[in-house]
């Protein structure tokens, strides 16, 4: 007989259970986002979804623990597993976030994702204008050129342009809101559906509303900056949005 090798050893070959898993969370996550599995409703057993999906009832375990970990279930006892409502969701979950934008066929994730974004990085925008040096205006001046000089081409540009804004966020010195700015792009500007249309002068438009805010911030001040943030986020966004069919109501 074989010997057999505990968790820890050299020899073992199994692929831990977070890997065997992802596939598993991945489906799971998903079916919640798209209502397969809406709000209220009670998950299959364990050994159902163990037989659906291949695995053993140890992935299955973990894969429920991540899921609550997520905020998208709960295991209420002698009564199943049921699903929570969106409200509940860790929405700054990559996994989630990203299988939320993936999902979006009617573009209200990224319509609320843009109004949050506008409010945090319009705080920001503040903030940096209230704290401003000759340095912090120098290097968004600096950001500036970058982007005028990139303009014709629509990748690089789109580049500068996410540079920027990460400029400003770092100059204004709030860590807390950087990190889910932060999270919120890093998430978004890799769909399609956040990059959308690419209207005529769009960059232009663009370019010019990134000079009002630094010309805001430059100057010290604090509402202009703020104002300035808010709509070129809000502005951007619509200019680019796809048409979308009517957004479904809340779960």
């Amino acid at each position: 007989m074989p010997e057999l090798l505990g968790p820890g050893s050299p020899g073992r070959t199994r692929p831990p259970i977070d890997r065997i898993g992802v596939t598993v969370l991945n489906e799971l996550v998903r079916s919640i986002v798209t209502a397969e599995y809406a709000a209220g409703d009670i998950l299959p057993p364990e050994a159902v979804l163990s037989t659906e999906f291949g695995v053993s009832r140890t992935v299955i375990r973990e894969t429920m623990k991540r899921l609550q970990e997520k905020g998208m279930i709960t295991v209420v006892q002698g009564r199943g597993t049921h699903v929570l409502p969106s409200t509940n969701w860790n929405v700054l979950d990559p996994l989630v976030l990203a299988t939320m934008i993936g999902n979006d066929s009617t573009l209200g994730v990224l319509d609320d994702l843009s109004v949050v974004r506008g409010s945090l990085e319009a705080a920001m925008a503040a903030a940096a204008a209230g704290a401003v040096t000759d340095e912090a205006r120098a290097q968004l001046a600096e950001r500036l050129e970058v982007m005028a000089e990139l303009i014709e081409d629509s990748t690089a540009f789109r580049d500068a342009d996410v540079q920027f804004h990460l400029a400003v966020m770092e100059l204004s010195d709030n860590t807390l809101a950087e990190n889910i700015a932060r999270t919120l792009i890093a998430h978004a500007v890799g769909s399609e559906r956040y990059t959308g249309l690419d209207p005529a002068h769009a960059f232009e438009l663009t370019l010019t509303e990134h000079e009002q805010i630094v010309e805001a911030i430059s100057a010290g001040d604090r509402e202009a900056a703020r104002i300035a943030m808010s709509e070129h986020i809000l502005n951007s966004w619509q200019r680019r949005r796809l048409p979308s069919a009517k957004r479904r109501s809340r779960r």
